[in-house]
């Protein structure tokens, strides 16, 4: 199967106490992740933290994630900014240190109408070379991409793929049904397996970065349209989708790390980390998941 694929973890972004990257950390991760078999990674999507982030932080992620990826899989680093300029500039610098393609995020101040949205997708794909994501996730975003301004962005050479949070999977076989040559990534927002169903080409989420192997079953299980045992294995993996929607996600995927033995630290302030019970109850889901998984 060319072009991008499967399961691309959502990384973290591990960050000290004084704000500098833990480039090691991401390193050991990053390994981790190839040697359980994902298909690709993504830095600085939501689980990364980009908004927290300043632009010297952000450019350290993704050279780490880079160098650490050493051509094995993909890089698709994230870009997000409210200014169109900002942004296109991001995607540029990604590109020059070697990403494989950009998963681009609008933020917005003041709501956007239509012609602006779309020019600002547009103008990131008109900056760069490879392959472009566009990421939508009304529960963050003040300004959504309608289906009438996908399905002309799906007209530009480099925008080949869309990553929906929308959590509605009615409006995934929309794009799909209309958009024919966008190729459609699900979020932990839904259901991986019932989108894989319905013509899906993976998934991009945080999720995968603490049960990477798990989740690379789930998918090869799809593609061999062994429906009945990835559904089975589908419901195991859930919980751990249903215990990570309580909390806020970047502090859950980073304590989970921490439990497995990353030492990312806690999610940038004003975010806060987990309480130790809140902890425990991520302990529990996961130790339930990797027993279950091995039975």
């Amino acid at each position: 199967m060319s072009g991008f694929h499967g399961v691309f973890p959502y990384l973290v972004s591990p960050v000290d106490m004084a704000g500098r990257i833990k480039s090691d950390v991401l390193g050991r991760l990053v390994n981790d992740l190839i040697a359980a078999g994902v298909h690709g990674l993504t830095p600085l999507g939501s689980t990364g933290e980009f908004a927290y982030l300043n632009g010297a932080q952000r450019a350290e992620v993704v050279r780490a994630t880079i160098e650490a990826a050493a051509g094995r899989v993909p890089v698709v680093a994230g870009v997000a900014a409210t200014a169109t300029a900002d942004a296109v500039a991001q995607a540029r610098d990604h590109q020059k240190l070697g990403v494989d393609g950009i998963l681009a995020v609008l933020e917005s101040y003041f709501p956007l109408a239509e012609p602006q949205v779309e020019a600002y997708f547009r103008a990131i794909a008109d900056a760069v070379d490879v392959p472009v994501v566009l990421y939508t996730n009304p529960q963050f975003q003040r300004t959504d991409l309608s289906l009438d301004v996908i399905a002309r962005l799906a007209e530009h050479p480099r925008i080949r793929y869309i990553k929906d949070a929308s959590t509605n999977t009615g409006r995934l076989l929309s794009i799909m049904n209309r958009c024919h040559r966008l190729e459609v990534f699900s979020a932990s927002a839904h259901i991986p397996a019932a989108v894989m169903l319905i013509g899906g080409v993976g998934w991009m989420a945080g999720p995968a970065c603490v049960i990477p192997r798990q989740s690379v079953r789930l998918y090869d299980l799809c593609r061999a349209g062994r429906w009945a045992q990835a559904m089975e294995l589908q419901r195991l993996l859930w919980r751990i989708n249903e215990i990570f929607a309580r909390f806020n996600l970047a502090a859950c995927i980073k304590a989970a790390l921490d439990i497995k033995g990353y030492d990312v630290g806690d999610p940038v302030p004003p975010q806060r980390a987990l309480s130790r019970e809140e902890r425990e109850i991520v302990a529990a889901a996961l130790s339930d998941v990797a027993e279950m998984a091995e039975a």
